[in-house]
């Protein structure tokens, strides 16, 4: 596989098509947006220039992945002669399971195609497909040029071909693949969200203030960053879809979202895309400050 399209120009369709471009894979990305489409060119290119003053890249490398890149606003005209799709749009069921059949409609059907849901049934998603055993997760972790785990996520039907293909794909991206079956939140999520709720649960509650509860985790579990800051980092309406997700597959009330991200969500605090969620991100410093209505 030398040919791949990306759907999606965000900050993890931006970062994915980073990747395969840097390690020679010629790319389309796709995205219904020329605006959003010149955005991801832009943060790739600044991206690029981080690692060659890092010493990571040479300026040809950087020259070579620039050129690996070609932009598309249209799915079909995005995915011919690709051999893998990867979709990374919005955490929404109905969006992917149009693209999807949008991209079984338009690729040969050879073509595999891969979602990066961080918490969507990869076997829902290939149901609206003619080629179930083609249809695989491949989730990367944000952000993708840096952050070395793929979860893997086979789908009911995904064949063992594909399974190992992908897996080998991931490897040549210098990244760890690690294979998981398709169970809501599969384990990223499954594990990390009931966590970033039980974070928000014990603000809302009172327990502690937002610097002491991510100072707690950083200081206390060698977490990097505490998680309501992280919380922000991901989006706050990216932790509520995927706590909804969890909620609904599993029935349990362990996973229901507190009423505070849900207030947060519903008020446009999203956290770092809005410019607002438990953290000011608007101040242009790298200081955490925290929001407004945090602070004591």
């Amino acid at each position: 596989m030398k040919n791949v399209a990306v759907i999606g120009a965000g900050t993890m369709g931006n970062g994915i098509a980073h990747v395969f471009a840097q390690f020679g894979y010629k790319v389309n990305l796709i995205d219904v947006s020329q605006v959003s489409l010149d955005k991801a060119v832009a943060t790739i290119t600044k991206n690029l220039d981080r690692q060659v003053a890092k010493g990571a890249l040479t300026e040809d490398e950087k020259s070579a992945t620039l050129e690996n890149l070609t932009t598309y606003t249209a799915i079909p005209d995005g995915v011919k002669g690709v051999d893998l799709v990867v979709e990374a749009a919005t955490e929404n069921i109905d969006l992917k399971l149009k693209i999807f059949k949008d991209l079984d409609a338009a690729t040969e059907p050879h073509v595999i195609l891969a979602t990066n849901t961080s918490s969507i049934s990869i076997t829902k998603i290939a149901s609206v497909t003619n080629r179930p055993d083609k249809v695989i997760g491949m989730h990367f972790m944000n952000p993708v040029p840096v952050m070395k785990l793929v979860e893997i996520i086979r789908g009911y039907s995904t064949s063992d071909e594909v399974t190992n293909l992908i897996m080998e794909t991931s490897k040549k991206l210098n990244k760890v693949p690690t294979e998981v079956n398709d169970y809501p939140g599969f384990i990223a999520n499954r594990i990390l969200m009931p966590m970033i709720n039980e974070a928000i649960y014990s603000l809302y509650e009172g327990v502690a203030g937002v610097e002491e509860i991510d100072t707690v985790m950083k200081l206390g579990m060698a977490h990097p960053m505490g998680p309501l800051q992280l919380a922000d980092f991901i989006g706050l309406d990216v932790c509520l879809a995927i706590l909804q997700v969890l909620h609904d597959g599993f029935g349990n009330p362990k996973y229901a979202p507190c009423p505070l991200l849900v207030n947060m969500v519903t008020a446009g605090k999203k956290g770092v895309k809005s410019g607002e969620g438990f953290y000011s991100w608007t101040h242009g410093t790298k200081d955490l400050i925290v929001a407004p209505n945090f602070k004591k």
